[in-house]
């Protein structure tokens, strides 16, 4: 039976289905939004729109950006010999609010895993082996510490290491099982301090 009129429940459906927002929560937040002065409704929907319409992948590390190169890849005082391996942009900002990493990084936008059909062929393995042609002296390997993870910085350690570049992994203090976006800077500064040769 459904309680409120076609819109509402439109709306509640449509926030439903972004990523750990229940039922409750939709219901709360399409209330909030009804309830917001008509100009701040506005201005969400139409950053939900230029966000969609504008943002794409940057044509070195494939985080996500509004210009051709994102800022990191731009910036000159950054090290681009040294370049992070990590899963999705989520990840990259996690490192990126430590604050302490002054090299680049490349986003595979995924992990290997067999089990879901996903193949070295279906992330970034390509670009990441075209970025190499340049001056690289080294790739941190900073996948998340699970099974996908793993199997997905072996596999790429295994493609670097006859090109002689250094090829390092995150250490631990990274918990098996965890999510690099949910992990403390203190955490991950520590996991990156004490990275190990592959």
């Amino acid at each position: 039976m459904n309680y409120y009129s076609s819109q509402i429940s439109k709306l509640i459906e449509e926030l439903s289905k972004l990523p750990g927002i229940g039922s409750k929560t939709a219901q709360r937040l399409a209330f909030h939004i009804i309830n917001m002065p008509e100009e701040q409704a506005v201005r969400l929907a139409d950053s939900i729109r230029d966000a969609k319409q504008n943002v794409h992948y940057c044509k070195e590390c494939f985080t996500l950006t509004d210009a051709d190169i994102c800022p990191i890849c731009k910036s000159p005082d950054r090290d681009h010999g040294v370049i992070m391996v990590v899963e999705n942009p989520r990840d990259l900002a996690a490192y990126e609010k430590t604050g302490k990493f002054e090299g680049v990084y490349h986003v595979l936008h995924g992990a290997i895993s067999p089990m879901l059909g996903i193949g070295p062929g279906d992330i970034k393995l390509k670009e990441l082996m075209a970025r190499l042609q340049k001056d690289v002296k080294e790739v941190i390997i900073a996948t998340n510490s699970s099974l996908e993870g793993e199997t997905t910085a072996m596999y790429i350690s295994k493609l670097i290491k006859p090109t002689g570049i250094r090829v390092t992994r995150i250490a631990s203090g990274v918990p098996v099982g965890g999510d690099l976006e949910y992990i403390d800077e203190v955490t991950l500064l520590r996991a990156l301090e004490g990275r190990v040769e592959l």
